[in-house]
């Protein structure tokens, strides 16, 4: 079983994306359970959405505590909070941000991505939400779903142009990881 953490601020889209990345795991063939984890439901306010992966069922219910992989929504997290907690030795974090990311994750020996997502977004869509350009990054760099299992996932969840532009929105999230993992070589 893989577990993911998301860390985000309410608004940000983390709920959708723990649905969306639980979604494409099950269209791949998978098991998954996605949920959420707030405290103050208002805008803006820390919270987290998890997600576990599986070929088998999962019985799980708690938060993820030692997560593979982490997705950081919103980088300024980073500062107040030690989002790295927990991460497994060689698991991945994604951080939604352009330059690339200098947080304390070498100490606990996590590779970490810097991905433009918001940017990639505002492009494709008109607005900064990358939830999807990361996840396309998340099944670029892990290969825990696919492009064609997040299509179908967004599909499921947008209908027409805001479908459309979220799946441009993921292949060039993947496009940009696969680059990313090239020039870092491997």
């Amino acid at each position: 079983m893989k577990e993911v953490r998301i860390h985000a601020r309410a608004g940000q889209g983390a709920i959708t994306t723990g649905a969306l990345l639980g979604a494409a795991a099950f269209a791949k063939g998978r098991f998954a359970l996605a949920f959420p984890s707030f405290g103050a439901a208002r805008m803006g306010a820390p919270m987290n959405a998890f997600v576990r992966i599986s070929d088998k069922e999962i019985r799980l219910r708690c938060q993820v505590y030692e997560p593979d992989y982490l997705l950081i929504m919103d980088p300024t997290l980073m500062r107040g909070f030690d989002v790295f907690a927990g991460a497994q030795k060689g698991g991945i974090a994604i951080v939604n941000q352009k330059e690339s990311v200098d947080p304390p994750a070498q100490a606990h020996e996590v590779k970490v991505y810097a991905v433009p997502g918001n940017d990639i977004a505002q492009e494709v869509m008109g607005r900064p939400l990358g939830n999807t350009a990361i996840l396309g990054a998340f099944a670029a760099a892990t290969g825990e779903i696919d492009l064609p299992s997040l299509e179908k996932a967004i599909r499921a969840r947008f209908k027409g142009k805001p479908a459309d532009q979220n799946v441009e929105a993921a292949k060039r999230g993947y496009d940009y990881m696969q680059k990313l993992l090239k020039k870092n070589g491997g």
